[in-house]
Order: C-alpha cells, then structure tokens, then sequence
C-alpha cells in the first residue's frame, strides 16, 4: 500500500518476496510424500514392475504412471504421480529413477517440471535440472508450482529427504510485474533459508539490458526476520557501489507497516521551490490504512492531505480523503497579490453483489470548493483535465428489491456543482419505486394463447424530490433553507398491444400522472414608480396536480427488393410507416383549479397582444412541472427507411456468396397536427439517419428540423435590429416546400480501423480489472478512455482517422453555422518508437485546435515518453521515463515545461 519509497520498506518488500518463494523450492514434501513409517523410498514401484533397461525414447513415447504400493497396511499417505514424455527408467541395480523429456512430478496441488529428474532411494536424494540440446543450449529448466504461487523456475535443485535441506541453483520467478533472481539457495531443517547473489530487477530477462536493479550478495530468512549483507543498486548493468547499504536487519510480518512517505523535490512558477508530498503511511490493520501527506512551497503556500482506504474482501471495499490547501500567488503589497483557502473532500465506497444479494450501496463523493484544482494546479499533479473542469458531482445510492425482483427501490443523495457560476444544486433526497409491469387479466392456470383483453399491461412508478438550488457562498442561510422544493409523482400506465391480419400492430395506451406538492406560487403585478413589477409568492400547503393522455394507432413494415445482374445483385427498402391518434384535455381550465390569471394591482386581468387573459400555473417551476395548457387532439405520424445493398463477395470462389451493405440506417422523418389548436396545428417535422460507406471505415450521422410555417419581419419602434415572427400561412405558399431551420452533420474515417478495434478490445481486459484496482489506477484508466492519444499498441502500425462536426441552424432570417475538422493517429517509425499525433481546425474561428504530439521508445521493460504542445494557450512539453512494473509505478523521471510551471 506504500509507495515504497522508503528504503527499509522497499528492501523489506524485495527480501521479503524471496521469503515467500523460495522455501517453496525448498521443501521435499512438496516432491515426494514419505511412507507415514518413515521407511525407504524404494516402496516406489514402477507398476509394470520392468527390469532396469534404457527403454528406447521411439517405441515409448507415451505416459507411464507410478503409483505408491500400501504395505501391511502401513502405505504411503498420498499417491505420487509421475510420467515423462520420452523415457522413464528404473534402475534397480542403484535404486534409482530416471525421468526424461519434460519429466513431471505431481502431488496434490503442486508441481515439478523439467527435462531430467532423478530420485536417489538410497541417498534419499532428488535432483532436477535441465538438458543441453543438439545446438548447445541448456533447455528445459525445472519449474515448480502450486495452485496458488506463480511458477518459479531455476536451473537445477538438489534436496535431501532425511536431513530435510536443499540447495537450489539459478531461480528465477516474477511477482508484481518485476523479476528475481538468485544464484544459490540453501534451506535447513529450521526453515531458515540462505540466499547468495540475490538480484531484484525490473526487467524479465535472464541477462537484463535497460532496467533498475538491487544486488543483494548475502541474505538470510527466517520466519520472522531478514538479515542482509551489503546491498547496492543496478542500473544499465552499471553498479552503483557508492549507494551501497553494508547490511540490514528488517522484521518480517504478514501484516502492513507504518512508515515514512518520501517527498519528491522541483520548482513551480508561481509558488516558488517545492517539496511535495511528504507523509507518513499508518497501516492500521488487514482492513485499514491510512496516508498523511503535505505539500510545502517556498512562497508561503501549503496544502495537507488525509486519505483513508478500507477493503473487506468479498463484501466492501473503498476510501475517503479530505484535502485543504492555502494559495498565495504574487508578491505581497502588489495589486495582483491574493490568497486563498480551499477544500476538497472525496469518498467512494461499493459493494458486492455476493454480500447482500437484492440490495445495494455505493457512494460517490467529490464536493469541495471551485477554485481548489485551479488554485493548486490539481495538487501538483498539473491535470489539464482536472485545472480546467468546471463541475463536480456526488451520489450516494441505495437500492433493494422486493417481491422476488418485480418491486425496486432505490433511493440517493446526490449534488452537483457549477464551478464556473458557483451554484450548487442537491438533491437530498430522490427516491424511486419501480413496479414491473403486469397483466392483470391474464391467470397463471391459463391454457393456449392469450385472449385480446388478457395482453392488457398495467405498470406502476413513483418518484420523490426533495432539491436545494443557490450559490455556495448563501448555500446554509436559513433563507436558502426556506426555498427547499420538494415533490412525489406517481405514473400509471396501461398499454394493449395486437396483431391484426398478421400485417399490422396495433398499440393502444392510456397514461396517468399524478403529483403531490407541498409549495405552490400566486404570481400578481404592484404599482411602482417605474410601472407595474411582477410579483411572485409561495404559498405553503399541500397540493395536488394531474392529467393523463390517450393514444392509439397502428404500424407496419413494407418490404420492396430489385434485382440486378452483375456484382450488384440487389437493392433491398424496408419502410416502416405509423400512424397514432392522440388526445389531451386542457388542463388550463378553471374546473381543474391548476391555473389561474394574472391580474393588476387594481384586480383587472392582463391580456395577451390578441386580448386574451394571461394565464399562469400554480405550479410553475414546480420539480415535476405542470399539467400542460391547451387541448391536444391530433395524429402523430413518422416513417422509417432502411436501404441495404446485396453484393458478391470477391473473396468467395464459388459465385454464391454475398454481403450486405448498408446505404441508409434509420432515417426517419416524424412531426404531429393537432386538429383543436387555434394557429400552427402542424408541428416541425424532424428527421434524422446515418449510414457507413468504404467498407464500414467512413460513418456519418446527421439530423435536422424543417419548418412549415412563413415569417415575416416585424418593426418595432425605437429598434435599429430587425426581429421576426412566425405566421400562420405554409411555406409552400410562397414557394417553398418547408424551411430547414436546423442541420446537423458528423463523420468519422479511419484508414486503419484495426487501430480502433485493438484499443477497444484492451480497455475492455483492463476494465475486467477495475475492482483490483487502486484508485489512482481507475483515475488513470478513466484517462485512458477519454483520450484517443493516451493508449500507445505498438503492434498497430499506423493509424490515421479524422472526424468532422457541421452544424447549421436559420431560425429566420440570419443562419449560423459552426464545422471542425480534427485529425489524428499514430506511426510506428521502428518496432520500438512510435509518433502520435492530434490536430484540427475550426472553419468558423479560422484558427486551429489544441495541436499536440506524442513520441513513445519502447525500453523493454521501461517507457520514455515526449509530449509536445507547440503552440496555444496551453502550450508545453513534458518528458517521462517511468517503469512497466505496477509495483514501481512511483519510480518515474519527469520533466515538465507548461503554461503553470517552469522548471
């Protein structure tokens, strides 16, 4: 949990990991299970019981098992199984065993492999190793392994099984993503173990080229200590003997240890020289731990930070911190001088779905003030992304379910924050009740298919509010407090669904909504000197509001194909038109008592510029809304449109195959007329679609409005600027058709698409491994996904792909039009370097985009990074060299130059 950048802690971790592994090597149990009378070895019988010849590796190339014969009832207690791929030979003039080609060894969970074991029944000795091929090369090192170690393979082993000591040559084993090594390795009949030329490295190579590295010449194991010899660095296969530590003595424990947090050192423009992140790490127990970090700046500026993870496994895990800083930038007495204060608080908790199966619990906290990651350059991790973010939410949920599954609740606290304005907006609390639909006149006991009434679904939902909205300097005044809305709604929709004649379907649904306030408004105007003033007032007290809608209709889907000879075979247009009729009373009228009309102070309505008594509803901005003003009774209608194309496939020979290309997805085209409106009975018609062209590389994507209505300029006095309104007259009246009022286009295109499709596929593996993960490593992954630059496949390539964005909007008169292209992708130069790229262009601003890029040397098992930003506002470079190993994430060379710092 360290960051291991204590020395004692980090040589504790390394000797450490020897004292795991290595006592497995050691111990000939693991092997060989002796007679439980402690008798000789030779009650291991070859089963077919052969005279001791070299049996020939052609005419036995198969798999011979040994197993332990019981002897007056006294046998060996458990069966030790053996086979070799090319000969196995007993040797009973000497009393041995010979197993070659990928010999192996089992017994219960563990597992000895190599080219070459032998057991010695009258030294009681076992000895494996690997062979020398006919090219020279030493092949088939033993390898040992149980269910729950990673494999380790050494060059050979020797082990006694009466003195119960072993002896262990060339180890080599990984763990955490680094490698150790050691020369010799002795273990004695208490278990202590004696390492000689240890070497914990970065690298996984037998012989390690670029890599960091700790020889250690002398160690020795116990079950409770580690006592090492002198110990020195590697690196580049150049020993650091100066650095050298001439012995240490370190306690070895199962549990977490406290200790020191070291600080990393440089410089920031604005704050002056730093030492950062400097603490202490307090393992409490297996299920806590603790980091106390400061940060200390040169020109008065500090910040302190407290952070707390737990984990019980298979039930709960997460962690809180608690950060504030104190910012000073300028010089002091000088007009841009300032300070700040700032805070942040985080918390995320989750939960199994195995520890309390049907109920859940999770938690999401980052709340704090709005200029802390500004003021603190993100606490000095200069995150572009959390410098410049301008919102921070939370939630906390909790959700059950009832009535084996057909009931959910759940219910949250959430909060969102606007950095930029500074309004804060919580919702404390929501609640959801979730009812599965149902049909309420179909029985369990019923025989054949449905009768038309029994398909009658009835569904149930109610949800509750309770929300704050101000600015975080008024958010806890009372006055604030008092403008708490609050609010339950209920839905109850029923719905019929038939098939007629096989063609048509019929959907038919009656929908009721119903909602509970405990605040409604009376809006009046008052005399003032300057005229009438609009006044609002909220009246406390429980209310009720609803309204509901029927809709009817029928769809269809009419299919039509031709034929073509040649490469093109066919042309396929599936249309899929609807139809509804829909009804909505008006909810505005005085019988239902939801609305009301404005009037002046001497109690005469206000009228509309037609004369007509403005109307408000009681409930306006009410969580929920209001049933709507004006009755609605009109068709609905929309069209959909599939065109596909049937083409020969080139790569099929026999002249029979064929793929489908699509030419046009989903494009649709919907609006409504309502029959009872007094003006604009027809709505805008809306369409949308999308397609892929070049063999899926170019996608494209675009959706629009069309208005049937003219308008017409309007003078208004004392205006230089024209204004518009729409009028009741179609456009085709004068000449047009409809008027497009909005546009919308977007395409993508990749040269390479297995770029995409690898990166896709290896966020997909890493995000298998979230909840492993910590969440610095979840912060990162999250990084990764949102950026097409961060994640470098250096089996990829090249890459180019572009995407361009074109919105066009003409409400009236004047249109506005904005179109960006961007292109970026990457090129592999060698095997080991690869160049990334990322640029645009903004057609409307006539300037280019955030321009960046990237080179990335491959340095086996270290990354060298350059990040350049050659020009913009947030022009920089940054340099990094950092190790592959999860477990030396820290270890890491960075140099920076950006817009917030230099040095």
């Amino acid at each position: 949990m360290s960051n291991l950048k204590s020395v004692s802690v980090f040589f504790e971790l390394i000797l450490f990991l020897f004292g795991v592994l290595m006592p497995i090597l050691a111990s000939g149990q693991q092997f060989i299970v002796q007679d439980s009378l402690k008798r000789p070895l030779n009650n291991v019988q070859d089963t077919v019981k052969r005279e001791a010849v070299v049996m020939d590796s052609v005419t036995r190339d198969s798999v011979n098992r040994d197993t332990t014969k019981k002897g007056d009832g006294q046998g060996i207690s458990s069966m030790v199984l053996s086979n070799a791929e090319d000969s196995t030979i007993t040797d009973r003039k000497n009393n041995q065993l010979h197993l070659y080609g990928n010999a192996k060894i089992k017994y219960e969970d563990m597992e000895l492999t190599a080219d070459y074991i032998r057991i010695d029944n009258n030294s009681r000795t076992m000895f494996a190793s690997g062979l020398i091929d006919h090219n020279g090369k030493y092949r088939g090192r033993p390898i040992f392994k149980t269910a729950t170690d990673p494999p380790v393979t050494v060059d050979s082993l020797i082990f006694n099984f009466d003195s119960k000591k072993g002896k262990t040559y060339g180890v080599f084993t990984e763990m955490d993503g680094a490698s150790i090594q050691a020369r010799e390795i002795k273990k004695n009949e208490y278990n202590e173990q004696f390492i000689r030329h240890g070497f914990y490295s970065t690298c996984n190579l037998p012989f390690p080229h670029t890599h960091f590295g700790i020889q250690m010449s002398r160690v020795i194991l116990t079950e409770n200590q580690v006592v090492s010899k002198s110990a020195y660095m590697v690196i580049e296969q150049v020993p650091l003997r100066f650095v050298m530590i001439p012995f240490g003595f370190f306690p070895k424990t199962n549990k977490r240890q406290s200790g020191i947090l070291f600080p990393s050192f440089g410089e920031d423009f604005s704050r002056g020289f730093f030492l950062r992140d400097a603490g202490y790490y307090i393992g409490l127990n297996d299920y806590w731990d603790a980091e106390l970090r400061g940060n200390l700046y040169t020109k008065g500026s500090w910040e302190a930070n407290a952070r707390v993870r737990y984990k019980k496994n298979y039930k709960y895990d997460g962690g809180f911190s608690l950060r504030y800083a104190y910012t000073k930038n300028g010089e002091e007495n000088t007009p841009g001088f300032s300070r700040a204060k700032d805070f942040n608080i985080t918390w995320n908790h989750s939960q199994r779905q195995e520890a309390n199966p049907g109920t859940t619990f999770s938690a999401s906290v980052n709340a704090g003030t709005g200029s802390f990651f500004s003021n603190t350059a993100a606490s000095g991790t200069y995150d572009y992304n959390q410098i410049t973010r301008n919102n921070m939410s939370s939630s906390i949920a909790y959700g059950k379910t009832f009535a084996d599954g057909k009931v959910n609740f759940t219910s949250s606290l959430s909060h969102r924050q606007d950095i930029s304005t500074g309004q804060i907006n919580l919702e404390l609390p929501t609640f959801n009740l979730n009812v599965a639909t149902f049909n309420p006149f179909d029985s369990k006991e019923r025989v054949g298919e449905q009768k038309w009434y029994q398909r009658l679904t009835v569904g149930y939902s109610m949800q509750g509010k309770n929300t704050i909205n101000s600015p975080d300097s008024l958010l806890f005044r009372k006055e604030t407090l008092g403008k708490m809305q609050n609010g339950i709604q209920h839905n109850i929709p029923v719905s019929l669904s038939l098939n007629v004649a096989n063609y048509f379907q019929f959907n038919t649904s009656l929908n009721y909504t119903e909602r509970w306030y405990f605040q409604s408004t009376r809006k009046r105007f008052d005399n003032d000197p300057s005229g009438y003033v609009e006044r609002i007032d909220t009246v406390q007290g429980f209310n009720r509001a609803y309204d509901y809608s029927f809709s009817t209709g029928f769809s269809t889907k009419v299919y039509g194909q031709k034929n073509f000879k040649g490469k093109l075979a066919a042309l396929r247009h599936v249309i899929t038109p609807s139809v509804n009729f829909n009804y909505r009373p008006d909810f505005s009228d005085a019988r239902f008592g939801f609305y009301r009309e404005q009037r002046y102070a001497d109690g005469t309505p206000v009228l509309d510029n037609q004369g007509r008594p403005v109307k408000y509803s009681i409930f306006q901005n009410a969580i929920y809304g209001s049933p709507s003003a004006g009755r609605s009774m009109g068709i609905g209608f929309s069209i959909d449109n599939n065109i596909e194309a049937k083409i020969k496939s080139d790569k099929d020979t026999t002249g029979t195959g064929f793929k489908k290309v699509p030419i046009l997805q989903g494009l649709t085209f919907s609006g409504n007329y309502n029959f009872v409106a007094d003006s604009f009975n027809l709505s805008n018609i809306s369409f949308s679609g999308r397609t892929a062209l070049f063999d899926q590389k170019l996608g494209l994507n675009f959706n629009g409005s069309f208005d049937p209505y003219r308008y017409v300029e309007v003078t208004t006095p004392g205006s230089t600027m024209p204004s518009y309104r729409r009028i009741n007259e179609y456009a085709i009246k004068g000449g047009q058709l409809a008027r497009l009022t909005q546009f919308g286009l977007s395409m993508d295109f990749s040269f390479n698409p297995e770029a995409a499709k690898s990166r896709n596929n290896n966020l997909n593996e890493m995000d298998k491994n979230k909840p492993n993960m910590t969440p610095e490593q979840q912060q990162e992954l999250a990084r990764i996904s949102s950026d097409p630059n961060a994640f470098v496949d250096f089996n990829i390539p090249w890459n180019i792909a572009a995407s361009f964005s074109f919105q066009y909007s003409k409400p009236f008169a004047k249109s506005n039009i904005t179109s960006t292209i961007n292109i970026h992708g990457d090129l592999s130069v060698t095997p080991k370097w690869k160049i990334q790229y990322n640029s645009g262009y903004d057609f409307q601003t006539k300037k280019m985009s955030l321009t960046q890029f990237n080179i990335y040397r491959d340095l086996h098992c270290w990354d060298m990074s350059f990040g350049w930003i050659p020009f913009g506002t947030y022009r920089s470079y940054t340099f990094n060299i950092r190790v592959k190993a999860s477990i030396l994430q820290d270890l890491k060379l960075t140099k920076r130059n950006d817009y917030y710092n230099s040095f």
